[in-house]
């Protein structure tokens, strides 16, 4: 390979123009880091009207372009909220669909249950309505025995008359009047 005269200044002309570039990116650099403080409210006192002015629209310019973006996400989300909504509507009416379709045939077998007893059922009526209750087997462990009750509703004690009338509270008012009412409270 042949080297010329230009090759050989080449490091000190490539070194300069990097030193150039650099001087260029820092006064940028700065102008840039002066321009933020601008913007953040500081150092405005040096500041024309002029520049003030240009400064108040490159505020409002941005304000308005971070609206727009902010309500452009809002409808995004909105839209994306209605898809689910129509979404989850759908879905609730197939169950619903789907509920009705089971209850109903539910329902008929319930039916068919009832219209022929089981067997080693006992057919009890109560109050015009019919019901078929399984008999206890013998078989049954101890444990299935003791297991708890649930009562329901106000506990019905048997008093005698004068045991009622001596447990209900009365009132101080003249007379002697009771304010306490048994069972239900109407």
């Amino acid at each position: 390979c042949c080297y010329n005269a230009q090759d050989s200044n080449n490091p000190l002309s490539e070194s300069q123009t990097w030193y150039q570039e650099m001087s260029k990116l820092r006064a940028k650099f700065e102008a840039l880091q002066r321009t933020q403080r601008h913007l953040l409210g500081e150092d405005l006192g040096p500041l024309s009207v002029k520049e003030l002015q240009q400064l108040e629209k490159q505020l409002e310019c941005a304000l308005s372009q971070a609206r727009q973006r902010k309500t452009q996400l809002m409808m995004e989300q909105v839209e994306e909220l209605r898809r689910k909504e129509r979404h989850l509507g759908e879905m609730n009416r197939q169950l619903k669909h789907k509920l009705e379709a089971e209850g109903s045939s539910n329902y008929r077998s319930l039916q068919q249950a009832a219209a022929w007893p089981a067997p080693g059922s006992a057919v009890v009526e109560h109050d015009g309505a019919t019901f078929h209750v399984p008999q206890q087997q013998p078989t049954h462990s101890a444990a299935m025995d003791c297991e708890p009750t649930l009562q329901i509703g106000f506990p019905h004690h048997q008093f005698a008359p004068s045991e009622a009338a001596n447990n209900i509270p009365r009132s101080s008012a003249p007379g002697g009047e009771s304010s306490f009412m048994l069972g239900w409270v109407l």
